[in-house]
């Protein structure tokens, strides 16, 4: 099993953080920098990303947002509950698909 098949870091992105280090580092302090620039705690800041993600209907961002909630410990639950607040903006489509994906992600196990 590849290192980054066992971590939930999809091949592609492996990939692209190998060939281009720099530009990773910068990204990921980018990322950093947004997480510590307000009041948010942690648990709030995720559930956020993940709403953002759920919006956009972006299955990778969710599946990831997926991964590291369950590295930091937050309830299953919590996620299923902005999939519920996601349906009235979203129409139920994109919220079952957005349903569909977390909860395929939670059971497989895979962290961040």
């Amino acid at each position: 099993m590849s290192s980054s098949k066992a971590s939930g870091i999809p091949p592609a992105l492996q990939e692209f953080s190998e060939k281009y280090p720099e530009i990773w580092s910068q990204y990921e302090g980018l990322g950093d920098a947004c997480h510590q620039a307000g009041p948010l705690d942690d648990k709030t800041r995720r559930l956020v990303k993940l709403a953002i993600a759920v919006g956009a209907q972006l299955e990778g961002g969710v599946r990831g947002q997926v991964r590291k909630a369950r590295f930091d410990g937050l309830d299953p639950a919590g996620l299923e509950h902005v999939v519920a607040l996601a349906l009235p903006t979203l129409g139920l489509p994109g919220t079952i698909a957005a349903y569909t994906w977390i909860t395929k992600e939670w059971a497989s196990g895979a962290t961040a």
